[in-house]
């Protein structure tokens, strides 16, 4: 696995991918990103070896494009497979916990809450996903931050907080100046 990078060095723009959306789809918004993004690689609900060959084909297009890729789920995998590094998603509303750092790369971790920040650090991620600021397609009905709140937890810590959660280009500079280092989004960078 690559070395970890600089914290100065992390994206600012996030793509994570989804189920919901086609493999194409995807993959055209990946090739979109500025150089130097990052992209958090999701898909779940798939066989390994399909995830793999889609991983695959974004990772080729990664090292092309100078993004950061990073692979939700187990840090040998996520090693194996030739990604930067390794994200620990959080699970809203279920306890999440984080096992102590699980990787040489960069280690992101997905977080709603102070409790959750805490654990993230404690576990030693390099950043983290705050979530969800606004509402969103991915998660209807859940509570949201708001940007107050976003701002309150974002503020209580020493990692770059990245804003997820119904995010676009103009809330993030709105939330900039309240603790957001990055932003991270699905529809917005997909349904282009």
């Amino acid at each position: 696995m690559p070395r970890r990078q600089t914290k100065s060095s992390l994206p600012h723009l996030w793509l994570f991918t989804d189920d919901r959306v086609a493999d194409e789809a995807m993959l055209r918004a990946a090739a979109a990103l500025p150089r130097g993004s990052g992209i958090v690689f999701r898909h779940y609900a798939r066989t390994e070896d399909n995830r793999q060959a889609l991983f695959d084909r974004l990772r080729k297009l990664t090292r092309r494009r100078g993004c950061v890729l990073l692979l939700a789920g187990s840090a040998r995998t996520a090693a194996r497979w030739g990604a930067e590094g390794v994200h620990m998603p959080g699970r809203r509303g279920s306890g999440a916990h984080f096992a102590a750092r699980p990787c040489g790369g960069l280690c992101s971790a997905s977080v709603h809450s102070l409790r959750e920040l805490r654990m993230a650090e404690r576990a030693g991620a390099d950043l983290v996903f705050l979530s969800p600021v606004f509402p969103t397609r991915s998660h209807p009905g859940a509570n949201n931050l708001g940007p107050l709140r976003f701002a309150a937890i974002a503020r209580q810590t020493r990692l770059p907080v990245v804003a997820l959660g119904g995010m676009t280009a103009d809330r993030f500079f709105r939330l900039r100046p309240l603790g957001a280092c990055g932003w991270g989004a699905i529809d917005a960078l997909t349904m282009r």
